[in-house]
């Protein structure tokens, strides 16, 4: 399946994409609310500024994909893989990302207030000047991540590997941290 044929089958009122092979596919500011896309593999593809709000998108390989300023409000990326994607400003407001390998991803400016990012794989992420008010951290690991001037308001950081991680100018106030104890 081609960039095209997806288009022209959503378009039509499909919804389901499971499983579909579009490595390296154009997707730029394409409009997939709803799309169910799990397992789908979009190794490179650039879906920059593409509205994928509501999508479900679990255990899909995005690595080194291009997601910067997409939409993507409650979208479920639970154990996707997204090595190095870049999704720098996007707005994944209330999105579900539990469980995903989100290595040396680039968020800087992203959206996540509210996301659930439980045991997610964080390890040397970008996240400067991300918006995580609320964010469940639960369990992630943040090792070398980037927080540069991040907002972790009520967020909550219990059981994460912070190790080395930058969090020089990053808002805490009320954020609970990896020891239990809830940040003034």
């Amino acid at each position: 399946m081609d960039n095209q044929e997806l288009l022209s089958r959503y378009a039509a009122g499909e919804r389901d994409f499971s499983n579909v092979n579009l490595v390296q596919v154009c997707l730029t500011n394409a409009n997939l609310i709803g799309a169910h896309l799990e397992g789908a593999h979009l190794i490179g593809a650039n879906l920059k500024g593409a509205n994928l709000t509501h999508a479900h998108i679990s255990q899909a390989k995005l690595n080194q994909a291009t997601l910067a300023d997409a939409r993507m409000i409650e979208v479920c990326l639970t154990s996707a893989e997204m090595v190095g994607a870049d999704l720098s400003g996007a707005d994944l407001t209330n999105a579900n990302l539990s469980g995903a390998d989100l290595s040396y991803v680039k968020l800087g400016g992203a959206n996540l207030k509210g996301a659930n990012l439980g045991k997610t794989n964080l390890t040397g992420a970008d996240l400067r000047g991300a918006d995580l008010t609320g964010a469940n951290l639960k369990g992630a690991k943040l090792r070398k991540a980037d927080l540069d001037g991040a907002d972790l308001d009520q967020a909550d950081l219990r059981g994460a590997d912070i190790y080395e991680a930058n969090m020089r100018r990053t808002e805490l106030a009320g954020t609970m941290m990896p020891d239990g104890k809830v940040h003034d």
